[in-house]
């Protein structure tokens, strides 16, 4: 047990170390995509974190907003160990592999989870052979209407643009937007993450910035970490200018792919389709280790509650939950 130890509330700013060393930990508050985690303990085995979801069923994997994307589970058998051993009862392993692995390398229980990834030989190709007419026209759009894009330094103007951009509406995608009202110092400390591996490519109309995107480079490929733009510049396609520019940085950098999170449904996964995302199935691993984790994997419930509501009323509930900020939000709903 001497390279494990539990947790209590990883601070965020130690998280964003976690892919190389974990030299010290302290106590803080998690501040992820998902609020269920702000309560999470941890488990450090190595220098890799394990982080906890789930109330009754308690689930180890690695943070899945950003250690996953960035690292390979490191010996799995003897992660399983080690969990098996630590001083707090973990039920469940998730681990994945990602792209380009997608043939399973393990002979444990996987599912197949699908990953938003455009595969790059060089941007003549993407151009020509990966995306339609109408994505090459809104690209041309964009520059036809005197949108500049391109690579920009991170700085305070940046970020002063950037919070522009967070501040034009308290709801995204139907759902409240969690940046919104972030002061200065906080959105420049979680834009300045991974600096020394990412780049900010951007759409300035004039002086104003209109979109952006954080582009982040691991060992595999390149991956967007945020897009936005603002929607009162929707109609010039800042967006699709933006992507173009990713595949030729990448394309540049010869890097064979670009990731945008997991393949979606509905209007999301129609833009990635568009601009040329492929969906890529890789393996999921889920294994058991205790009797709780095995009958949880029997059952089905090794994912939660959330993830066994049926997916036609799952788009109904959010259909619904969309058209509630809507109208609570009717001028500023993007």
């Amino acid at each position: 047990m001497d390279n494990c130890k539990r947790l209590s509330r990883v601070d965020r700013s130690i998280s964003t170390r976690l892919s190389s060393q974990v030299s010290s930990i302290s106590r803080g508050r998690v501040d992820p995509i998902k609020s269920a985690f702000m309560q999470s303990d941890c488990v450090v085995i190595g220098s890799q974190a394990f982080v906890l979801s789930g109330s009754f069923v308690k689930t180890a994997g690695l943070r899945r907003d950003r250690e996953e994307w960035l690292e390979d589970v490191q010996d799995p058998d003897e992660i399983i160990r080690e969990l098996k051993a630590a001083p707090v009862r973990v039920d469940i392993l998730r681990f994945w592999q990602r792209i380009p692995e997608t043939e399973p390398k393990y002979a444990f229980y996987h599912e197949w989870r699908h990953v938003a990834a455009i595969p790059i030989t060089d941007y003549k190709s993407w151009w020509e052979n990966q995306v339609n007419a109408n994505t090459r026209r809104l690209v041309r759009k964009c520059a036809k209407l005197g949108v500049t894009v391109g690579k920009t330094d991170f700085d305070d103007k940046l970020v002063l643009g950037i919070i522009g951009i967070f501040n034009e509406s308290p709801v995204r995608r139907g759902k409240p937007f969690r940046h919104y009202l972030k002061d200065f110092e906080n959105v420049k400390k979680e834009m300045s993450a991974d600096l020394d591996k990412s780049i900010f490519i951007t759409a300035y109309f004039g002086e104003e910035l209109i979109g952006f995107i954080k582009l982040v480079f691991t060992d595999r490929y390149a991956m967007v970490t945020m897009i936005l733009d603002k929607k009162s510049h929707h109609d010039k396609s800042p967006v699709n200018g933006m992507v173009a520019e990713a595949v030729k940085v990448c394309a540049e950098r010869k890097i064979s792919f670009l990731t945008y999170t997991l393949w979606r449904k509905g209007g999301h996964g129609y833009f990635q389709e568009r601009n040329g995302f492929q969906r890529i199935a890789v393996p999921e691993y889920y294994v058991p280790l205790t009797l709780k984790g095995e009958l949880a994997l029997r059952l089905g419930l090794h994912k939660g509650l959330r993830a066994a509501i049926p997916e036609s009323l799952k788009g109904r509930l959010l259909a619904l939950r969309a058209k509630w900020y809507s109208l609570k939000y009717p001028q500023t709903t993007a």
